[in-house]
């Protein structure tokens, strides 16, 4: 076909595994981040800009809400037609496939999530409970500093299992089902959620949209993710994939949030743990519930195995999209 056309199933599914593979190979290039940041960070950029021009403390909560709908909007459709003009130049060839690849993978965060949580481990085995403590903060929003160990380790696996499903399961749904816009209105969203999504004073109201949308585009991949973690807890040493599915469909509705439970209670359950429950937020206790009734004393093994885990689960993912596109060529 030629350059202009929609792009094809075949050419969109080549193009997901050409992103899942640079990206964890790869990954994003700090040369290039230095030198022109990263496509969320313009993002980003947007957002806080329309954050600072449309969300006036002087304003009423109910025209606060109606200005975030608009800053949401927004954000969405500016990056949203960059993306669709690009992907209109693109060819159903080969070499679009991997340009589309390419470009996809900028948006797909397993490697980045990968070392993170691997820090958090190679921390707590080498230097102890304080570098472990200074490693997870950096991936989690609870008080780290009165975390002890078993708290650390579950802290970067609860991580794992949510980003795990947020950084690489969801923007591959969204670009198999919508291409690169789809993508991208997936992490544009997303950003605008992890922005002004909170319950402060500043973005209760202003942040209303931004938190509901990415909890509705969030829901059909983090059930995947789970599924996904099930499946691979089959192939991990004493992993459950029963247990996954076990713990998954008995407790993830108890979660605070409508789609971290899934993810999280599956892999609880795969690796025999317990996660989630009570945690502290500036020095505020919750009563959050638990996922997995397997054991509390995580430790970095822990870590390792969860990361195992999480590379078997995106190894089937890559098979199924292989297997897809064996049946679209056939």
């Amino acid at each position: 076909m030629t350059r202009g056309c929609v792009v094809s199933a075949e050419t969109t599914l080549i193009a997901a595994l050409v992103a899942l593979a640079f990206d964890a190979v790869v990954g994003y290039p700090d040369a290039i981040y230095r030198r022109i940041g990263h496509p969320v960070t313009w993002i980003g950029a947007l957002i806080d800009a329309l954050d600072r021009s449309l969300n006036r403390e002087t304003w009423s909560p109910i025209v606060r809400r109606l200005s975030g709908v608009v800053a949401l909007g927004l954000s969405v459709a500016i990056p949203v037609s960059i993306a669709t003009a690009i992907s209109w130049q693109l060819s159903n060839s080969i070499a679009g496939a991997i340009a589309l690849g390419l470009l996809a993978a900028t948006l797909i965060a397993g490697r980045s999530l990968y070392t993170h949580v691997r820090d958090v481990a190679e921390a707590l085995e080498r230097q102890g409970l304080v570098a472990g403590r200074a490693a997870v903060s950096r991936i989690v929003g609870r008080d780290s500093e009165v975390l002890d160990e078993p708290g650390v380790a579950r802290a970067a696996i609860e991580s794992l299992a949510e980003n795990a499903s947020d950084g690489v399961v969801a923007p591959l749904f969204w670009f198999l089902l919508l291409g690169l816009p789809g993508l991208v209105a997936y992490k544009a969203i997303n950003t605008a959620d992890s922005m002004i999504g909170h319950l402060t004073a500043r973005h209760r109201s202003f942040g209303w949209a931004a938190a509901r949308l990415d909890d509705l585009v969030n829901l059909p991949a983090s059930r995947l993710s789970g599924l996904f973690f099930a499946l691979a807890a089959l192939m991990l040493p004493h992993g459950s994939p029963h247990g996954a599915l076990t713990s998954m469909l008995r407790d993830a509705a108890g979660h605070r949030s409508p789609n971290a439970g899934w993810p999280e209670a599956a892999m609880a359950g795969a690796l025999g743990l317990k996660l989630n429950g009570p945690r502290r937020y500036g020095g505020v206790m919750t009563s959050d519930a638990y996922m997995g009734n397997g054991r509390r004393d995580a430790n970095a093994a822990d870590i390792r195995r969860a990361l195992r885990l999480a590379l078997l689960a995106w190894a089937v993912m890559a098979a199924a999209l292989l297997a897809t596109w064996f049946s679209v060529r056939g």
